[in-house]
């Protein structure tokens, strides 16, 4: 555990202690097998909704865990330091539940949440499309109402967990154009015609399934809309804004694993008699990717604290996104540069760690979204 961190409560760093424990013994032997391999590891998912690892920023009362957002982020932040498939796949299905949990009926979250935030059940979240992915009110998916369901017709694109999850928040248009337009139901995975097609083959995480998924006249029962019809767009917003932060949290575990890695490298390889971290060009290297990871988790954490304290965070979640995952990017590519050669081979870990960075710039919103949505508000 981070010697700086500062937790709320016993009981959380209890929670971060079992985190870690859980991770070193069931998730970090596995992580290379599995990325090899591209398989999706869904029983050491399992293993983390037993010990009550899946739910903890939602309601006791309705399965959860009953934390504050910032002891959950802390979670993912151990999680993706040893493995960042996992903590990913626990973050989407963090953001999978939200809608349920901030907008569902109190029959909904009754009947769905306990299985839910208990960890037996995995979530999707299909927002994204073939052709609209940053410009989401422009989705296309449509919902008709047929007597007592939603017949659901459309594709979704670049949805986590597809083929592996247990069920889907589908945001769907059920009115007209443009964001109003747009509702929220919630569709067992199970359901006929609804269609994963095959994984994308992607540069990292591939252990990670991430492919489109078709629906082809699924039918969806009218019970499972979330919240009220036309009030998805807001769902899905409220909802990223959460996601983001849990993206930033991944960003600052993975990249704290490339720095550790890294110096811990520098400290045993000698050039020229001396050990490499001894050289200034090295250890001041070192020096700025531990402050960079310092800052990002910081800026992450107290975007979490306003969350918990019931203030506006988006703003500041949208930064922390920005800012760590871009911090990630950079500090995993010079993690390969600290080992040279060797950090460009598979024997050491941090060319994935480099590969999986990527994509935390680019998921819940992309970079540039974040510098849209930070700049907008700075015009008026």
């Amino acid at each position: 555990m981070n010697r700086y961190r500062l937790l709320p409560s016993d009981e959380a760093a209890a929670i971060l202690e079992l985190a870690g424990d859980i991770a070193d013994r069931e998730l970090a032997p596995l992580a290379d097998d599995f990325e090899e391999r591209g398989e999706f590891p869904r029983e050491a998912v399992r293993v983390l909704g037993r010990a009550g690892l899946l739910g903890l920023p939602y309601d006791e009362a309705d399965g959860g865990g009953g934390q504050p957002y910032e002891v959950y982020l802390q979670v993912l932040e151990v999680l993706a330091y040893r493995w960042l498939t996992v903590a990913e796949a626990v973050s989407v299905h963090t953001l999978a539940c939200y809608p349920l949990a901030a907008f569902g009926s109190s029959a909904q979250r009754a009947e769905y949440l306990p299985g839910l935030l208990g960890g037996e059940l995995l979530g999707g979240y299909c927002l994204t499309e073939p052709a609209g992915g940053s410009d989401a009110a422009a989705l296309t998916t449509r919902a008709v109402r047929d007597g007592e369901d939603y017949v659901v017709n459309g594709t979704k694109a670049w949805i986590t967990h597809a083929g592996v999850a247990d069920f889907y928040q589908v945001f769907c248009r059920t009115g007209g154009p443009g964001p109003a337009g747009v509702s929220c139901v919630f569709a067992d995975a199970s359901t006929p015609g609804i269609v994963p097609a095959r994984p994308e083959r992607k540069m990292g995480l591939n252990a990670s399934p991430t492919a489109q998924i078709a629906f082809d006249d699924a039918r969806v029962p009218a019970g499972r809309l979330v919240g009220e019809e036309g009030e998805g767009f807001r769902i899905a917003m409220s909802a990223l804004d959460a996601g983001r932060l849990g993206i930033a949290a991944c960003a600052i575990g993975l990249a704290q694993a490339a720095c550790d890695y890294a110096t811990g490298y520098a400290k045993e390889r000698q050039q020229f008699g001396t050990r490499i971290i001894d050289f200034q060009g090295v250890g001041f290297m070192l020096a700025d990717m531990a402050t960079q990871i310092e800052a990002a988790r910081q800026l992450t954490l107290h975007a979490a604290r306003l969350k918990d304290a019931g203030r506006p965070y988006g703003i500041v979640a949208a930064q922390a996104k920005l800012f760590a995952t871009d911090m990630a990017m950079k500090v995993t590519t010079d993690a390969v540069q600290v080992l040279g050669g060797y950090g460009y081979v598979r024997d050491h870990p941090v060319e994935r760690y480099m590969r999986e960075a990527k994509v935390l710039q680019i998921v819940e919103g992309t970079n540039q979204i974040q510098r849209m949505v930070i700049s907008r508000t700075m015009s008026r």
